[in-house]
């Protein structure tokens, strides 16, 4: 079953919700959020960014320069503390595209014995970099975004709840509507928090480095006091899985790894057929197991020979295609974590925008991808397996900034 909690939720004052609201801290670069904050005081990168207010990088000084901007924000009004814990419906609208989903607290147990699946590997660093944001803020800063195989009853309450007026109405990066409802009934909290027991597994969309962090502080937490306490749970976003958009995640790579064109199109051409495009526009894949591909300024579309596609979960994603029968055996890219060769653009950049970085930083190849499914990725946490890195993005992004959940 799945367990959700209400939360004393600290959320901006409801004039400065727009300017609070920030994009997540891993999709700006610190020059992007120090551009995004010249014009806005409050905005919550100040917190989630906080090395754009620190010329001291060093050592822990940028999670204490964090802890004390969200302190001077709690202490000057621009983010208030309920005086009892809610829930909140929580939408997004982006082209036309609709989600609504419940902001609670999620079980750090679960997440631990595997209620709470995961599809995505983490790496230490990047879980110690957000374990030490909790540490030294006291809060988790932003919600893990989850998923759950549709439920007719929380469907009707969640519209029910939607038909009042909202909370938050506003509209920001990416012309992106965000409305949020507060749920501080005790009798539809309830309603809720039962229904969700029915709810079998909940998915991590995004987050895996957050929600391990969680986990870390929690264990490290339970050794010094009351295991009932509000480190033992996660601030999440919680939405049915027929309602979210997932994404591709384009591929740029550098060189050919040694080979002459004519090499490579004969190694290509083993795993693919290969077809020339003479169009002005660049080209989306139609199905999966196609692909697009602008090798030095010219388009062509790739589509897995007979055989290329193994029958398995994770060998049949096309980053996995790319990844087993291009990048590895061809360019010689055998970890795309770390190679430097290699780098990528989340589906919510236009294709244009993928081939405008291959012609003016230097890649002589970029990959265009069909977008996963849902399906396949719960299926791939059912089996208790990792995709590929760079996989999925959803879209559209969970602001930061809405929530904080003191811990």
């Amino acid at each position: 079953m799945a367990v959700i909690k209400p939360f004393m939720a600290v959320r901006p004052k409801d004039e400065l919700v727009k300017q609070v609201a920030s994009l997540p801290y891993d999709v700006l670069s610190s020059d992007e959020a120090k551009h995004a904050v010249e014009s806005n005081p409050y905005s919550f990168l100040h917190v989630g960014k906080a090395e754009i207010d620190t010329n001291d990088t060093s050592g822990n000084n940028i999670y204490k320069k964090a802890s004390e901007n969200l302190k001077y924000m709690i202490d000057t009004g621009i983010l208030v503390k309920e005086n009892k814990p809610c829930l909140y419906a929580y939408r997004l609208i982006r082209n036309g595209h609709v989600q609504t989903g419940i902001a609670a607290c999620t079980s750090i147990d679960e997440y631990l014995n595997g209620t709470i699946k995961k599809h995505e590997l983490t790496r230490t660093e990047k879980e110690n970099e957000r374990l030490k944001y909790i540490e030294y803020c006291s809060a988790q800063t932003g919600p893990i975004y989850l998923t759950y195989a549709p439920n007719e009853n929380i469907k009707e309450i969640t519209e029910k709840i939607t038909q009042a007026n909202p909370l938050y109405d506003f509209t920001s990066f990416g012309n992106v509507r965000h409305t949020v409802w507060k749920i501080d009934d005790v009798k539809t909290i309830n309603e809720l928090v039962k229904n969700f027991k029915h709810v079998k597994n909940l998915y991590i969309a995004d987050g895996h480095h957050r929600n391990a962090a969680a986990a870390k502080y929690a264990i490290e937490r339970r050794n010094y006091g009351d295991s009932d306490n509000e480190y033992n749970y996660c601030m999440s976003v919680l939405f049915p899985s027929d309602e979210l958009e997932v994404l591709e995640y384009n591929r740029l790579v550098k060189d050919l790894n040694g080979l002459d064109t004519d090499s490579f199109f004969e190694k290509l051409s083993e795993k693919f057929y290969i077809c020339p495009l003479n169009t002005d526009k660049p080209f989306h894949p139609l199905m999966p197991h196609q692909f697009g591909m602008f090798l030095d300024g010219k388009r062509y579309m790739l589509t897995a020979a007979e055989g290329t596609v193994p029958n398995d979960t994770i060998g049949g994603l096309d980053v996995s295609i790319l990844q087993d029968c291009v990048f590895e055996p061809i360019l010689g890219i055998t970890d795309t974590r770390n190679d430097s060769r290699i780098s990528f653009m989340g589906g919510v950049r236009s294709l244009e925008e993928l081939e405008k970085k291959a012609l003016t930083e230097n890649y002589r190849l970029a990959f265009s991808l069909y977008p996963p499914e849902i399906k396949d990725i719960k299926e791939i946490a059912d089996e208790g397996k990792t995709v590929p890195p760079k996989s999925t993005w959803f879209e559209p992004k969970l602001l930061s900034g809405l929530f904080v959940h003191i811990v």
